[in-house]
């Protein structure tokens, strides 16, 4: 049997039953999307960002049917997955308004013309995690068909229904048949089998840097674009000069958000060793009333996490000699629930405090001056997000500065916003995604010479 079975993380009962996608099947849906995409690639952009626009409108129309699929699959407090669903429409509708603007170049030359093209790649595999299942479905979805490819969406095992029906709704807005697809089913299977199809053209993968790692070593050897966005242990900066109630105030949902399970999760709280003691006696009232219960509740600001395995492997870097600081509550009974734990280390080199948990869990730890902090910050592999706090303008832009990392934000926790580029340096992946240079990442240039001499 090729099936798979989606589990509601809050009771663990049985969601729905999914068949999986076998090689053959890729290969087929490979065939079916080459055929549309030429039709796509032919039609005129204005009809081809009218056709996104009112993929925007349905998935709106559908907000909330999509939102309670979301708590189901993913267990997601609906507050948030309401978010998660409008953001997939921003992206599509946001997407649209780039393919009329999808502008070559003129470059001045002697005897003739010299102008740019940019032409779709082709067909696109779009490998989606469970974290985040529509929003970071959408980041490659909606910019490769704006930009006049097919898309392949194969999404996580464990949370495909959201897919199937963006797909769905897709077609019924009047995308051509085949040239959204969704193929769920195991990594092993479906990715392996996309990301070696030689007629895929390029590949967007969000998830582990394991992972991610052999895709792209895959991809090397048929020399096939790739774009990929991977772990991160990113900081949370707290100069002494802060404001610190709100600092603190903010800091639950930066690591908190999604229970922990995301990239961009300030996971690495980095506070300069005078305030220490205050940050840490406004932190722990902030975590502990951090809300944690059912999805379906619209007061509910955590929910469980995906599933036991990964409850184990959060369980593994807090084991019974841990430097638990404080910890803030969990339901009982059946779900995949972890309380929100915050650690405080004795050495920045301890494993919760370099290696991405992917769960409620955070590490405390002092610095003592500028450089100290930067040091800190940039102690670990990945170089994704972070925030910096602080009410002198040149340290935050000299932090900004020295943090490796694609992402940061001065006084807040806000990493992605799909009107601004997203990426991580080191191994937190490569490329950038969103922002207004999205669609020509799908794309090919080219560049023709005319001459005009006689």
């Amino acid at each position: 049997m090729n099936d798979h079975l989606v589990i509601n993380p809050a009771t663990e009962e049985v969601v729905a039953t999914v068949p999986g996608t076998t090689p053959a099947d890729v290969y087929a849906a490979v065939k079916r999307a080459e055929s549309a995409q030429e039709q796509w690639a032919a039609t005129a952009p204005g009809d081809r960002a009218r056709l996104l626009r009112c993929v925007a409108e349905r998935i709106d129309h559908h907000l909330d049917e999509l939102a309670r699929i979301e708590v189901l699959e993913a267990g997601h407090p609906i507050g948030n997955a309401r978010w998660e669903a409008g953001n997939a429409r921003d992206l599509f509708a946001y997407a649209a308004g780039g393919i009329e603007r999808l502008n070559g170049l003129q470059i001045p030359v002697s005897g003739g013309i010299d102008v740019t093209f940019h032409e779709p790649l082709g067909v696109i595999a779009v490998i989606a995690p469970w974290n985040f299942p529509m929003p970071i479905a959408a980041w490659g979805v909606a910019p490769a068909l704006a930009a006049g490819n097919a898309v392949l969406l194969k999404p996580a095992e464990v949370t495909p229904l959201s897919a199937i029906r963006l797909a769905e709704i897709a077609l019924e807005a009047g995308l051509p048949e085949g040239l959204f697809q969704v193929l769920p089913g195991a990594g092993r299977i479906v990715g392996n089998a996309l990301v070696e199809h030689p007629r895929v053209a390029k590949v967007v993968f969000t998830g582990s840097t394991s992972v991610g790692k052999r895709i792209m070593a895959q991809c090397a050897d048929q020399v096939k674009r790739v774009t990929l966005e991977l772990g991160g242990k990113n900081p949370n900066i707290i100069f002494a000069d802060a404001d610190l109630e709100q600092a603190a105030a903010a800091t639950p949902g930066s690591f908190l958000d999604n229970t922990g399970q995301d990239c961009c999760a300030r996971s690495r709280i980095l506070v300069q060793r005078s305030v220490f003691d205050r940050y840490m006696e406004l932190l722990e009232p902030a975590v502990k009333a951090f809300r944690v219960g059912a999805p379906d509740d619209p007061d509910t600001q955590m929910g469980p996490l995906i599933s036991e395995a990964q409850r184990q492997t959060v369980r593994s870097f807090v084991n019974d000699d841990a430097p638990v600081a404080f910890r803030g509550s969990a339901p009982d009974g059946k779900g995949f629930w972890y309380p929100a734990t915050v650690l405080t280390p004795s050495s920045p080199d301890a494993a919760a405090a370099v290696e991405e948990i992917f769960g409620p869990v955070a590490v405390v730890l002092p610095f003592e001056d500028e450089a100290d902090a930067v040091r800190l910050a940039n102690n670990t592999e990945y170089g994704l997000s972070g925030s910096i706090w602080t009410r002198d303008v040149g340290r935050a832009l000299r932090v900004s500065r020295g943090v490796s990392a694609g992402n940061l934000s001065v006084n807040s926790h806000s990493s992605v916003r799909y009107w601004a580029p997203f990426g991580g340096y080191k191994q937190s992946g490569l490329g950038r995604e969103l922002g207004p240079d999205a669609l020509a990442a799908f794309t090919e240039t080219k560049n023709v010479f005319i001459s005009t001499d006689d």
